[in-house]
């Protein structure tokens, strides 16, 4: 896959399909739209190409109500990889585009950059300032434009019961396994290891703190959580099982919320190194115990049940 972060240099693509949209979390919902952008693309001999913005652009209209993402941009590109798409176009969103009329949009943006064969959007898709484009206006214009539109239909995205507000719930109230059934994939989280207060070596558990990369990135219900995790060492990836634990740590007082991972059977310094922790269960509520020992005895349990659910899990997968 080719990505592209400049409109004004893009290739010349051959009978380009083309879809657009902010596809935060590449979910079931977003795929069943890759899944027609490739049979669109097929029929014609033609190359897939993805249009996607950044920042999103309720980030730029609508800051204070903008959600937590699902993913960032270089998880985004990392799942249009796997998804096997041709081109990604990744187009900086502020407010002089988000001033663009629809029919400027179409006339200016889709048609003058991408020379589209075809278009495939979701039933739903709205473009343009104040969200005034649609389907309907994408098929006025078409022949006009010397492009084909392509709609999937809502009873196709419907039967996926998926949006990126309903991940957001679930990941929100610890219900992960529904989050990653419509994500069709393990939520991630993604960060940089960073020095703590080490109490969790002293109880025989150490973590690593991790620092988010992506600052706008949702942060799921505290809690313990069954994970495993992907270490990058000198570009050498290492899978492993573990627990998290995101929360503020009422046992010893702790005033701001932490991410912290326990690896088993790990005790490596991995300090300003890359985690990525792939949730798999929320295995309990954060708690506050009446001291040290109880957490350590309440640590130790967690550690026994989480290692028997991800007995049968291949923590590469």
């Amino acid at each position: 896959m080719q990505v592209h972060f400049q409109v004004e240099k893009l290739p010349s693509f051959k009978n380009a399909v083309v879809t657009i949209g902010a596809f935060d979390g590449v979910h079931a919902g977003h795929q069943s739209i890759l899944n027609g952008l490739k049979k669109q693309a097929q029929r014609v001999d033609g190359e897939t190409v993805v249009i996607t913005f950044h920042p999103h652009p309720r980030r730029i209209l609508h800051n204070a109500d903008a959600p937590s993402m699902l993913t960032s941009l270089e998880e985004r590109i990392e799942r249009f990889h796997l998804l096997g798409i041709d081109h990604l176009v990744v187009v900086p969103f502020d407010h002089v585009f988000a001033e663009l009329s629809a029919e400027e949009y179409v006339h200016k943006f889709l048609a003058g950059s991408f020379h589209p064969a075809i278009i495939v959007v979701g039933y739903d898709h709205r473009f343009g300032k104040d969200r005034k484009g649609n389907f309907q206006l994408l098929k006025s214009i078409s022949a006009e434009l010397n492009f084909e539109v392509f709609e999937i239909p809502e009873q196709l995205l419907n039967e996926s019961s998926v949006s990126s507000t309903l991940v957001r719930e679930y990941l929100l109230s610890g219900q992960v396994e529904k989050a990653n059934e419509l994500l069709s994939y393990k939520y991630q989280m993604h960060g940089v290891v960073i020095e703590g207060d080490k109490l969790g070596r002293t109880l025989g558990f150490p973590t690593a703190n991790l620092s988010l990369i992506d600052s706008d990135k949702l942060i799921p219900a505290s809690g313990v959580y069954a994970v495993t995790v992907h270490l990058n060492q000198n570009g050498i990836i290492r899978h492993e099982k573990g627990m998290m634990n995101i929360g503020y740590r009422p046992t010893v007082n702790g005033k701001e919320r932490r991410i912290e991972v326990h690896i088993f059977q790990f005790d490596e310094d991995i300090y300003h190194q890359q985690l990525k922790v792939s949730l798999i269960n929320y295995t309990r509520k954060e708690m506050k115990f009446s001291g040290l020992d109880a957490l350590t005895t309440q640590l130790n349990q967690d550690r026994t049940v989480i290692s028997q659910l991800l007995a049968g899990i291949n923590p590469a997968e």
